[in-house]
């Protein structure tokens, strides 16, 4: 039993999505006796196979270098995990956009079913992942000879990252695709720590308002305690935030050390992407919120008076 987990890297480094994942695959193994491979694709992409192959756990690196894989186009790196499925019992990716663009398109062409946001490894075959929004917990079984599985990275601490000695093996690049090609990419810039990676998130819903007040209250907030942002789809909706700031299950699903949530009532589909943070803080004036269900500290108040009083006393 080999498993083949699929890298996301900025070029020069591993995302820390992939420590998750490579977790995930490491947990996998433990019932096989198996090994983990790790498939790093892109176009001058040497740094990050590098430290790839200091991925505790990581026996090989596969190493893809072609100016048809610069931009991780889904066509082009399915098609690359397709030409080496075959050698692999489960092909691991990471729950996050650029895995969730890829990993149905291997599945379908295997023809076998993939396994979504797993969250718990029971068995090599048998796996637990979230329905209902998070509200529910199902256990699945999966008999096809290929597993195409797709990680809720929240659910799995990340491997040391500088305790493996991988070999690092160069493979060929496949042709690309001749029906799509990349065209250009507006990539946001933000000083502020990735969302999915940061240990403390502040934000923000729709009783802040308008943007202006989401940005004068939440703002400052977020400057003293070091934290990314997030907001609830509500605020997003409505404009008071952009769209990547979005926690939920149609946004992030984010897992920081603290969570604090300002105005945000706690609708299903915001819990589902935050309620695993390991503490989690709501300030709402209604008593009534879901959200308080979840927290570890509640605080029944007005969110103009008590953010600012919060920031003061930092």
């Amino acid at each position: 039993m080999t498993i083949l987990v699929i890298a996301e890297h900025a070029t020069v480094s591993i995302k820390s999505a992939t420590l998750n994942t490579v977790m995930a695959a490491t947990q996998i193994s433990l019932f096989g006796d198996g090994q983990v491979h790790l498939m790093v694709m892109g176009h001058q992409a040497h740094q990050a196979a590098e430290m790839a192959s200091h991925l505790a756990g990581v026996a090989k690196v596969i190493h893809v270098d072609a100016d048809s894989l610069a931009h991780g186009l889904a066509e082009n790196v399915a098609a690359q995990v397709l030409g080496i499925a075959g050698g692999y019992s489960h092909i691991l990716f990471a729950a996050t956009a650029a895995g969730k663009n890829v990993a149905p398109r291997v599945a379908a062409r295997l023809d076998v079913a993939q396994i979504s946001d797993i969250t718990r490894v029971d068995a090599s075959d048998t796996f637990e992942r979230p329905i209902y929004a998070g509200n529910a917990m199902a256990t699945v079984q999966s008999s096809d000879a290929i597993k195409v599985i797709t990680v809720r990275t929240t659910g799995f601490d990340p491997v040391a990252a500088t305790c493996g000695n991988a070999l690092v093996e160069m493979l060929a690049a496949v042709p690309a695709a001749s029906k799509s090609r990349f065209v250009s990419s507006e990539i946001a810039r933000n000083d502020r720590p990735e969302l999915t990676a940061a240990k403390i998130i502040v934000s923000g819903g729709r009783a802040l308002g308008s943007a202006e007040k989401f940005a004068d209250v939440m703002t400052p907030l977020a400057d003293k305690l070091g934290a990314a942002m997030g907001a609830s789809r509500a605020a997003v909706d409505a404009g008071y935030a952009p769209n990547d700031w979005q926690v939920g299950q149609t946004g992030k699903i984010v897992a920081p050390q603290l969570y604090i949530a300002a105005g945000i009532s706690g609708a299903i589909q915001h819990l589902a992407g935050m309620k695993d943070s390991k503490v989690i803080v709501a300030i709402n004036k209604d008593p009534e919120a879901p959200i308080f269900s979840i927290a570890d500290y509640g605080l029944e108040a007005d969110l103009f008076v008590a953010v600012p009083e919060l920031v003061s006393a930092l």
